[in-house]
């Protein structure tokens, strides 16, 4: 598949219009409408995370992986590391190498599970709680800026639809594979 004269005009989000367009053309059996919200919403998604990464987390020492365990670590407390893995949609091969430098910089301590030694449990220490706290924050301005673009009403509209489609069967397919 080659790219149109009009590719070289194309950005990140843009690419969706041009992709949806291209395989229609080139693919007949491609639903464009499931193609369109997928891609869009991957795009989008991704846009958001960089968004967030790079103006809250890594000027913090953080990266989205660590500010999702101490995040998980904040709300729902000290738990064992595959529940911590469950929790932030990692593995926990992930969040076993990502507890290594998250306990080296004093943020999360460890300690073997009471109630099975093979089990890690985690735990946020002080320097950890305040770290989340602040980096939240900003993490919430950065929500409220993105938010902003939609009136109330859409917010709540988009929840649901992003609700139903994480209810939906191919949720669940993914579910069963993690």
């Amino acid at each position: 598949m080659t790219a149109g004269p009009d590719s070289s005009q194309l950005n990140f989000l843009s690419f969706v219009d041009f992709a949806v367009d291209r395989m229609g053309r080139e693919c007949a059996q491609v639903d464009p409408a499931a193609m369109r919200l997928v891609l869009t919403l991957h795009r989008v998604t991704n846009a958001l995370v960089y968004d967030l990464e790079s103006s809250v987390h890594r000027p913090r020492g953080l990266s989205w992986p660590g500010f999702r365990v101490l995040f998980v670590l904040w709300l729902a407390g000290p738990g064992e590391a595959k529940r911590v893995a469950e929790l932030s949609g990692m593995s926990r091969a992930a969040v076993s190498a990502l507890v290594n430098t998250l306990e080296r910089d004093g943020l999360v301590a460890r300690r073997q599970a009471e109630h099975d030694r093979r089990a890690v449990e985690l735990s946020l220490t002080p320097d950890g709680r305040v770290a989340i706290t602040d980096a939240f924050l900003a993490h919430n301005g950065r929500e409220r800026a993105w938010a902003a673009t939609l009136t109330e009403a859409e917010r709540g509209t988009l929840v649901t639809l992003l609700e139903k489609l994480a209810g939906g069967a191919g949720a669940a397919q993914a579910r069963r594979r993690a």
